[in-house]
């Protein structure tokens, strides 16, 4: 094992944890799991596995990636998902690759998203480039509470590729951003006092369809290359729907828990 940091931050992540952290003992002597107060068994199977458990409410995406930098006895770190797995080509770069002599902060890994089984390549899946591994005294990742990313700074992309886990089936690909992501998107945006019109729902998941469909050739994904359009279509426009539905009705809009976006 190399004098590698693993790092995984998890939320009810009981199904997962376990294979999470297997999978980056292969070549990492640490692990550090950040917890944000599971209710299932996650933290408990994280310690039993071997990983070193840090319990921190959830304070958002980047913020609380970078929590774990706190308890990591070594400069560089590879930071996954529960979700994520490595593949034996990334395993074999990271036994090979000398650390101390490299010029690079971070490398940048490929990621490939899975539905199910099914490796979906379209819409911008793959290559998902992500600098996952990195020295965390030059790079990390960015402290903003969405959609944050270690930046790309002296980095080098590698062919070595991660295995996303994203959506266990098709219902999970479209349950997921209806329930949980337009939910959060929609939020920020009134919080931020994002005006929308009547039409924005409706212009936005057009926009989005037609855009990934074609553009970012999920048409050429077959079925779930559709399946995959329509959900990020969907995820566009529940979120402007929802927005409008708060500024139109006040009754829903007061039932709305705003403190409660992460």
């Amino acid at each position: 094992m190399k004098p590698i940091s693993g790092i995984i931050t998890t939320l009810n992540e009981e199904g997962n944890i376990v294979e999470a952290i297997r999978s980056l003992q292969q070549v990492c002597d640490e692990v550090v799991v950040v917890d944000s107060m599971s209710s299932d068994k996650t933290a408990a199977l994280a310690g039993q596995a071997g990983a070193r458990v840090v319990l921190q409410p959830y304070l958002g995406d980047g913020i609380q990636k970078n929590v774990a930098l706190k308890y990591v006895k070594n400069k560089w770190v590879l930071s996954i998902d529960a979700d994520e797995r490595l593949t034996p080509e990334l395993v074999d770069f990271i036994e090979k690759t000398d650390f101390e002599q490299t010029p690079y902060d971070g490398f940048a890994l490929r990621r490939r998203n899975y539905v199910g089984s099914r490796w979906v390549k379209c819409c911008r899946w793959y290559p998902d480039w992500l600098v996952r591994l990195y020295r965390h005294d030059k790079l990390q990742f960015c402290p903003v509470k969405q959609h944050s990313h270690v930046p790309t700074d002296n980095t080098l992309r590698v062919k070595a590729d991660l295995i996303h886990y994203r959506y266990r089936n098709t219902g999970e690909l479209f349950a997921k951003p209806g329930r949980n992501y337009s939910s959060r998107g929609a939020k920020i945006l009134y919080l931020s006092g994002k005006k929308v019109h009547r039409w924005s729902p409706a212009a936005h998941g057009l926009g989005a369809f037609l855009v990934n469909y074609f553009v970012r050739g999920g048409i050429l994904g077959g079925i779930d290359g559709l399946s995959l359009t329509l959900s990020i279509a969907q995820n566009s426009y529940l979120k402007y729907a929802k927005v409008l539905e708060w500024q139109r009705d006040p009754e829903v809009r007061e039932a709305e828990d705003f403190d409660n976006v992460w």
